[in-house]
């Protein structure tokens, strides 16, 4: 598969996903596995991963396949999972606490 840009990967997510745009503006979509985050570019996964820390419940963040060894250190500490243009878990979300 080739590089995605956002838009492709958003119309991509959206369909795999059977999601629909985040309301609240949180995240970019939202379907039943959680909230999704889009990040086409490597250079944008930090940023991404640190407004996925903000976010309640099960996060994803859905990258272009390629990316995966760029993205996986990014990602340490947010509890975000990461799924490909297909909708394929890449790497798991860590289960969501209770915040006391």
């Amino acid at each position: 598969m080739s590089r995605l840009g956002r838009e492709e990967l958003l119309e991509a997510a959206q369909s795999a996903l059977g999601a629909s745009t985040d309301e609240t503006g949180a995240g970019d979509l939202v379907c039943d596995r959680g909230v999704v985050l889009i990040a086409a570019d490597p250079a944008e996964f930090r940023a991404v991963f640190k407004r996925a820390k903000k976010l309640s419940g099960y996060k994803w963040v859905v990258i272009n396949r390629a990316d995966l060894f760029a993205a996986n250190p990014a990602s340490l500490g947010s509890k975000a999972g990461i799924l490909d243009a297909e909708g394929k878990i890449l790497k798991n979300a860590d289960v969501p606490r209770r915040s006391v």
